[in-house]
């Protein structure tokens, strides 16, 4: 069993990026005048010829990674996830997504969390506008060891991938000796029969909270971390479906647009069983403490844990 660990997913990201750079020469990061806050700035000072410091000019960023992956490189087009996947939307989708280009772009501070950065910034739009290009891979890790795994499996995988960071810092939760990271493979972190809870990013977490708490009152609520949501483990939320009945999905992102319609696409095809999407209802967040916030849209362990039991009626 590895140590528990508890740091925010970006910085798990920028030193996994050092490490894959020592023994990867054609692994390069670029960054958009946000190298500490992405923490890609390690990189920097260990690989100086490979990291290119483009300033606040997000889309010629992705277009200079799309250069270098033409070239046969593996870049990082690190950003804010509302510039890398809002602000640079059309030169991700024309010049990495419709060539099929080997970039890997990287949106942190996602999501309410961001706290006092407020609406601007809290980004909750990333992994809709991420999912509707075609061919791209769309990553939100949980904690630190799936932050770590993902950033390797997307170095191997030969095409688009966008990759979700946190800023808040989370305690690990898949530090079991027999984890096992796969892109498009979910992982179930909790056996139950009453129910299914698929959650991902920082709500993995917030998720095994509240399914412990629900165990010690007697539901058994099967627990998913959905790492990868897109492409989607269907044969795994089918399978949750056909044997609990039910499912919630939580993120911290917009309903529309995220895990949660695409679980509901998944089911209405294959097994339609009743369906409750926890997330940012279609509203803008505003400026906070990252917690407070999380709390004030029911995006914590108590809010998930009110919200199963009024889906089993309890």
């Amino acid at each position: 069993m590895a140590e528990i660990v508890k740091k925010a997913t970006r910085e798990s990201f920028g030193e996994t990026l050092v490490e894959l750079g020592a023994t990867n020469p054609d692994i390069v990061v670029l960054v958009a005048d946000l190298a500490d806050a992405t923490k890609v700035e390690n990189f920097g000072k260990a690989y100086p010829s490979r990291f290119i410091e483009c300033g606040i000019a997000e889309g010629n960023m992705v277009g200079v990674a799309a250069g270098l992956a033409s070239c046969g490189k593996i870049p990082f087009a690190t950003s804010f996830a509302m510039f890398s996947a809002g602000r640079a939307f059309e030169q991700v989708r024309n010049s990495v997504g419709y060539p099929h280009l080997n970039v890997k772009i990287v949106g942190s501070h996602a999501g309410i969390s961001v706290g006092e950065d407020g609406a601007t910034h809290q980004c909750c739009e990333d992994i809709a506008l991420m999912r509707s290009i075609p061919g791209m891979v769309v990553l939100n890790p949980a904690d630190h060891y799936e932050m770590k795994a993902a950033v390797k499996a997307a170095v191997e995988h030969d095409g688009p991938v966008y990759i979700r960071l946190g800023r808040l810092a989370v305690e690990s939760c898949n530090n079991n000796d027999d984890y096992q990271f796969e892109i498009g493979k979910g992982i179930t972190l909790r056996e139950g029969n009453d129910l299914t809870v698929i959650a991902t990013g920082l709500m993995v977490g917030e998720a095994i909270q509240a399914a412990d708490a629900l165990a010690a009152e007697g539901i058994h609520a099967r627990l998913i971390d959905m790492h990868t949501i897109k492409p989607l483990d269907r044969e795994l939320v089918v399978k949750a479906a056909k044997e609990t009945g039910r499912i919630v999905t939580v993120e911290e992102h917009n309903v529309i647009g995220g895990l949660g319609e695409a679980v509901a696409a998944c089911l209405s095809e294959e097994c339609p069983v009743p369906l409750t999407r926890m997330g940012v209802q279609d509203v803008f967040g505003h400026s906070g403490p990252a917690v407070d916030l999380l709390k004030e849209f029911g995006l914590c362990a108590e809010g998930i844990t009110a919200t199963v039991k009024k889906v089993l009626g309890k």
